[in-house]
């Protein structure tokens, strides 16, 4: 599994999540759990082979990517 995503914004990974999905990418979100004040950031994981079609499809999207 590979980072796709960090971000304290507690709406992007829904919105990421529903585009991955919607694409037939599996995605599994992190540290759920220790960002419920919104300190710790919350990630999106993706495999390694979806990886590059992930990013597009976010970046088309409009979700904001670290580069």
């Amino acid at each position: 599994m590979r980072e796709l995503l960090r971000t304290n914004d507690p709406t992007i990974i829904p919105y990421a999540t529903t585009l991955l999905q919607g694409e037939g990418i599996e995605c599994f979100e992190l540290d759920v759990h220790m960002s419920g004040l919104g300190i710790v950031p919350r990630r999106l994981m993706v495999r390694e082979a979806d990886l590059f079609m992930a990013r597009a499809i976010l970046r088309e999207a409009g979700v904001p990517l670290e580069s």
